[in-house]
């Protein structure tokens, strides 16, 4: 991998890494307790608000999972040995990484792993 492509997936990394953290802040009110007057509220409006809390809560556990990826990513860069299949060792497709610039795995080691 070239240092310009290396760069370039340095790059990608960080501004998806800002981007996840500015997202989990504003998202994180949507995950708070569900307090509503059951006077002027039917058990509807009930329902549906802790719904949209549980999607809230499964979305920022997704964005936490992806920061977790993201990091490594970026401690693989700075270790130099980012691009490579943590299950093999060979060179990750740029093309893959182009998709995804936080994967850990080849295509064929994914692929086991599922």
């Amino acid at each position: 991998m070239t240092d310009d492509e290396l760069a370039h997936f340095e790059q990608q990394l960080l501004t998806q890494r800002d981007n996840l953290m500015a997202s989990q802040q504003l998202g994180q009110a949507a995950t708070d307790t569900v307090i509503l007057d059951q006077s002027s509220v039917g058990r509807v409006s009930r329902v549906d608000a802790m719904q949209s809390q549980s999607m809230a809560i499964e979305t920022t556990r997704l964005r936490q999972q992806q920061l977790r990826q993201i990091v490594t990513a970026l401690a693989l860069i700075e270790s130099g040995d980012y691009g490579f299949c943590a299950g093999c060792d060979a060179e990750i497709d740029p093309k893959r990484l182009t998709i995804d610039p936080a994967v850990t795995y080849c295509v064929p080691c994914a692929s086991r792993m599922e």
